[in-house]
């Protein structure tokens, strides 16, 4: 007989698959960037997908030059507003949290989300932080910055989702004054993104329980003579005898979905700011109606509906060009069926 072979399914670059701590996703690194200080990063909530019909721009590509028909997703991404300013200095076990200065007077919100100190001697804290980065204790200079869902009417939430943001460009002086510059206002996406430029998108994806090893790994039906019991469902075997263990390799049942993934190089079609104008008749399935800015994404991006997204410029972009996309229509026909 032949012998039956069949190449693995689902990577185990992802293991273990574990759900997720939190979900806001957290970025363990940053592009780089040498011009002017600049935030790299922003968040927003995930409305849906519709589609849009554009002028294929890309060089050498078999509709050049024509229209076609793109699926894009929403984030709706109201201003974010940057709570304090965090210090990071280095020593032989690597970077640590140095010190922190928080913004006078915090809005009422962020009091959902952190406890919000009653005594807080701001001038200290800015003294203490101006010191060090004249001294070149500080390293990196990062925002602490929040959403404010209490601005949506389609995420059921008023708890604003905290999350560090790397300020980057120029020397360690240059970026404390520009996040000084930001500390307690309102920063929009605009600033930090530009119609055109690549992004990576970076969300919690849908959660779907504990599965079995069929649905999760994508292994083969038992066929009916080794089905024994009804166990079709069954990995044929869990290893050899040595090593005397079951080896992690080994496709078995758990967790499935809401993990954290990073979509690279997702380009952006349009940043807008009335909702309104790309709302379809009866809102978005899971969502609503859209009323704060937004911003389009060509392809699809993890997550549900009202899953925080967040969005950075591109760490891998490589020759990508910045080229201004020439939308001629946005779908607003019902997504209720």
């Amino acid at each position: 007989m032949p012998k039956i072979n069949r190449p693995r399914r689902g990577s185990l670059a992802f293991s273990p698959r574990k759900r997720a701590q939190s979900p806001i996703p957290k970025y363990k690194a940053w592009p780089q960037h040498t011009g002017a200080p600049a935030l790299l990063g922003f968040a927003g909530y995930k409305v849906g997908m519709t589609h849009v019909l554009m002028v294929d721009d890309h060089k050498d590509s078999p509709t050049e030059g024509k229209e076609i028909m793109v699926p894009v997703t929403i984030i709706e991404v109201p201003t974010m507003k940057v709570a304090a300013v965090r210090a990071y200095s280095q020593d032989t076990y690597g970077k640590h949290a140095f010190t922190e200065l928080w913004a006078e007077p915090l809005d009422n919100q962020l009091a959902r989300r952190i406890t919000v100190p009653k005594n807080y001697d701001s001038s200290a804290a800015k003294k203490k932080l101006a010191d060090a980065v004249a001294a070149g204790t500080v390293v990196e200079i990062y925002a602490l910055a929040y959403t404010q869902p209490a601005t949506i009417s389609g995420v059921p939430k008023k708890v604003p989702d905290l999350m560090e943001i790397k300020v980057a460009g120029g020397d360690v002086a240059k970026q404390y004054e520009f996040a000084l510059g930001l500390l307690g206002k309102d920063v929009q996406l605009n600033s930090v993104m530009q119609v055109g430029q690549y992004a990576d998108i970076t969300a919690i994806t849908i959660g779907k329980g504990t599965q079995g090893p069929v649905k999760r790994w994508g292994v083969t039906l038992r066929k009916r003579k080794h089905s024994v019991g009804g166990k079709e469902r069954h990995v044929g075997t869990l290893g050899p005898w040595n090593p005397h263990h079951i080896r992690w390799q080994v496709p078995q049942s758990g967790q499935m979905g809401y993990q954290q993934r990073t979509e690279f190089n997702k380009r952006i079609l349009k940043i807008g700011e009335n909702g309104a104008e790309i709302t379809p008749a009866g809102g978005f399935l899971n969502y609503g109606v859209l009323r704060n800015g937004y911003v389009i994404i060509k392809g699809s991006v993890p997550g549900p509906a009202k899953r925080l997204i967040r969005i950075r410029p591109a760490i891998r972009q490589g020759e990508h060009a910045v080229r201004s996309p020439a939308i001629q229509f946005v779908s607003v026909q019902s997504k209720q069926g």
